[in-house]
């Protein structure tokens, strides 16, 4: 059976020693927050994560969602799941206290969706969706919509979806064919189309609101004539309660490789009742508060995935007996060693653990950046933190999927045959984690937005954001002797970034298909360079706690073996990617589409 266990000392150790979430107290509206309320809701998180959602993880993989007529149930104890998760106020955790949320930072928040994520990540991806519909109405919405929808968001009463990708379109959402059609009290009818909506249709709300692409009639061609709606399951009535069914249902449901317990759902709108949200045609921009909001939920979906199926492979590998050391016997009470002694299990266990704990502080320096591009003081320190949350965002969501799958993969690698059938549990996190580098914009399109949209924007003002900092901590810490061996192999790699860029930047005037040739080399080689920069901000905490005397030394110790591993065995690929961007478009193009 599959084991999970909150990485608590991991979130208390990033929270308190490498980034300090006390500095939050310094912004407006979170003057009571510190470290122990961090700390303490973190905690009640991980009873609710490892008790109640991942007991019903692989269950739920195995007996899915089921359609009968329009109704699409869940598993088993997913609705009581969820009641539990919504009735403690989770779902409205860092959402507006003027509608019933918390107000509480979105680091913790980050916090908790990694372990939902990891306890069960088609359970989770319900309350997610809710929280995409929820920042696109709070930006985008009118006033009237917000009192109407907000609330019932954030208590779970209720939930959302995205509604974007149609039949015979994904990501050129310009292609789209669903249409609106104005009604005389300025309502909509909304007839189409849509497919892989996940949680389209389920039982564990009592309304299900959809917020949905279309075309007015006077749309003009592309992009420019999206516009967005907000179509709900049942029609509110003045009061609030849920009113008469809209005609709207679940065509089908999706039979899927993986994340089996979430409704993936393909959603049919038969002249549907809805309402706009913010401008005519201007849809694209309300589009991408859900979006952006739902890329980096998708990167933390591949660390959690990670997570797990790295606690599992290390579980196995500890207890999993097979030969002896080639160094010698390692377990003489024991008939053959377990296979941990192993040099390439070894390396297997490694990449998932430096993986997991370098990204997870890097998700907490995008939450952390969120937070003052919503609540600093100046409106300089708000623009540098949201050009920052800008540029990562592509990079933790491709990066962060690529590794989920590479880490799970592993897993299942360190089990051997015993990984491969159902039983142990460990093959669900693969086919889970596959999804991730698909769905949200595909890995290939979010290194296109990093190298087409993100690099030359406001004359590469984004890239500063990253770029200065690094520079400088380099400067800051190349002379002391403890980090040097951290310092000098991100250095070396940071310089080659950098040329990465120059060259991205210069061919990709000349001809697209450079940019676009380089662009999932250079997203790798990038998201390899931050990590490089978290491990050195992790062993540095590490350090100077050890000089301390304080903390747990072998949990402290770990961090700066770990960090080695990384520079030594993980950093390195950043010379290949280099490499393979500097090669140029020419080794894909040359060969004929017949020649394939």
């Amino acid at each position: 059976m599959p084991v999970y266990k909150a990485p608590l000392n991991d979130f208390k150790f990033i929270l308190n020693d490498v980034l300090n979430i006390n500095d939050l107290a310094s912004l407006e509206g979170y003057e009571d927050v510190s470290s122990e309320l961090a700390e303490q809701i973190i905690e009640e998180a991980s009873k609710l994560s490892e008790e109640i959602f991942f007991p019903l993880n692989q269950s739920g993989d195995e007996q899915g969602c089921k359609l009968e007529g329009d109704v699409v149930t869940t598993p088993d104890g997913f609705k009581d799941a969820y009641k539990t998760f919504s009735e403690n106020g989770w779902c409205g955790l860092t959402c507006d206290p003027e509608y019933g949320g918390m107000g509480m930072p979105i680091v913790i928040d980050l916090a908790i969706k990694e372990m939902i994520c990891s306890a069960n990540m088609s359970l989770a991806m319900y309350p997610g969706l809710s929280h995409g519909a929820y920042e696109a109405l709070h930006i985008f919405g009118s006033d009237e919509l917000k009192d109407t929808y907000l609330p019932r968001l954030i208590d779970g009463t209720w939930s959302g979806t995205m509604c974007l990708t149609e039949p015979h379109c994904g990501t050129d959402l310009g292609l789209i064919k669903t249409k609106a059609t104005p009604n005389d009290d300025g309502s909509f009818d909304i007839t189409g189309t849509k497919i892989f909506i996940s949680a389209g249709e389920h039982d564990l709300t009592e309304n299900i609101v959809h917020l949905v692409l279309a075309k007015l009639p006077d749309a003009p061609e592309g992009v420019k004539g999206i516009s967005l709606f907000i179509v709900p399951k049942f029609i509110p009535k003045e009061d609030g309660t849920v009113g008469d069914r809209n005609t709207l249902a679940c065509g089908s449901l999706e039979h899927k490789m993986g994340i089996r317990a979430n409704a993936t759902c393909v959603m049919n709108f038969d002249g549907a009742k809805g309402f706009l949200v913010g401008e005519k045609h201007k849809g694209l921009r309300a589009m991408f508060a859900m979006m952006n909001n739902a890329r980096l939920g998708v990167g933390i979906q591949g660390l959690g995935q990670a997570e797990i199926a790295y606690q599992n492979a290390l579980a196995y590998a500890k207890e999993r007996l097979q030969m002896r050391s080639v160094t010698g016997t390692k377990a003489p009470d024991k008939p053959a060693d377990p296979i941990i002694v192993h040099p390439d299990v070894r390396r297997m266990l490694l990449i998932g653990k430096a993986f997991t704990e370098g990204a997870r502080l890097l998700t907490f320096m995008a939450g952390e950046k969120l937070e003052y591009s919503r609540h600093a003081k100046t409106e300089e320190e708000r623009q540098a933190a949201e050009d920052y949350v800008a540029l990562m965002t592509p990079i933790l969501k491709a990066y962060f999927t690529d590794m989920g799958s590479e880490v799970a993969n592993h897993a299942v690698q360190v089990y051997g045959g015993h990984g491969y059938i159902c039983e142990h549990g460990v093959e669900q996190f693969i086919r889970d984690a596959r999804i991730a580098q698909i769905y949200e914009g595909t890995n290939g399109i979010q290194a296109l937005d990093l190298v087409g949209r993100k690099m030359p924007q406001s004359f590469g003002r984004l890239l500063r954001r990253f770029f200065h900092p690094v520079q400088q901590y380099i400067e800051a810490n190349q002379s002391k002797e403890h980090m040097q061996e951290f310092i000098f192999p991100l250095a070396k790699a940071f310089a080659k970034l950098q040329q990465s860029t120059a060259a991205v930047a210069q061919k990709g005037l000349k001809n697209p298909d450079e940019a676009g040739a380089a662009s999932v080399d250079y997203l790798r080689q990038f998201g390899l360079v931050a990590m490089a920069h978290a491990w050195c901000l992790l062993a540095e905490a590490a350090h100077k706690k050890l000089e301390t005397g304080e903390g747990d030394k072998e949990f402290l110790e770990s961090k700066i073996i770990t960090a080695r591993f990384f520079m030594a065995r993980m950093l390195p690929e950043a010379d290949a990617r280099f490499k393979m961007v500097l090669a140029g478009s020419e080794p894909l193009m040359e060969l004929k589409e017949a020649q394939f």
